[in-house]
């Protein structure tokens, strides 16, 4: 397997992961995936209601970029992302963290860009 499609299915385990965790839950939380593979592109989003309030927006985005990193581009969980991927076998120098500024990035031990 090649490393974008390893890339690809690791994100997808992860985030799958993540949507069981939000619907076993003591107060589940209604998410979806929103995967747009060819280009790389993954979004967990919150389409719910908490009393009269609406719930939506992206959680998390993630995208596979053609040049074999990993664009953490939003993380609106409590969890760490970036540690999960480490933990998959992704290397620090393939995970940019898009949500840092860029003069920022070089100083987070992962990738810059």
């Amino acid at each position: 397997m090649d490393k974008l499609t390893y890339y690809k299915s690791v994100i997808l385990d992860l985030m799958n992961d993540i949507i069981k965790s939000f619907e076993t839950a003591s107060n589940p939380i209604k998410v979806q995936l929103i995967v747009d593979e060819s280009h790389g592109q993954f979004l967990l989003y919150q389409n719910d209601w908490r009393n009269e309030r609406r719930m939506y927006g992206a959680m998390l985005h993630l995208e596979v970029t053609p040049n074999g990193k990993i664009w953490l581009h939003h993380d609106g969980t409590d969890l760490v992302i970036a540690e999960s991927l480490l933990e998959a076998g992704v290397p620090r120098e393939d995970i940019v963290l898009g949500f840092r500024a860029p003069v920022v990035r070089p100083d987070t031990g992962f990738a810059a860009a």
